[in-house]
């Protein structure tokens, strides 16, 4: 059984950062990347980032390039998202999923097998 476990998440003032980890546990050596998501109160959970575990590829929503960073640690099924330079928009509830399947469309959720329960982030000004 494949568990995620995400953390780092908490209050950030406006232009501060944090750093967001997601740790896979249980079958996970066969999955092909990463991602992100994150959902605001009253609206819908959106893509925010993603990573393949096979290489350096990655993939940003167009509200967080040059803000926030993905990478991973393939030795401990890791994951991490850098998030600088905050916004007040960048409030969410933040949370990492698992893909098994190949594939481009790292935007959509019905891409993702596995879901983690959700960090909280809070940006405050």
């Amino acid at each position: 059984q494949v568990q995620l476990g995400e953390s780092g998440g908490g209050l950030a003032q406006v232009g501060g950062s944090l750093r967001l980890s997601c740790a896979a546990s249980g079958h996970s050596f066969s999955s092909y990347g990463m991602g992100w998501f994150r959902q605001a109160p009253g609206k819908e959970r959106d893509f925010v980032a993603g990573i393949l575990w096979s290489s350096d590829s990655t993939y940003y929503a167009d509200s967080v390039k040059g803000r926030f960073t993905i990478s991973k640690d393939n030795a401990k099924n890791t994951v991490y998202l850098q998030m600088n330079s905050l916004k007040s928009e960048d409030t969410a509830l933040y949370y990492c999923a698992l893909r098994m399947r190949r594939g481009t469309m790292w935007a959509r959720r019905d891409e993702y097998d596995y879901w983690g329960q959700g960090t909280q982030v809070t940006v405050s000004s």
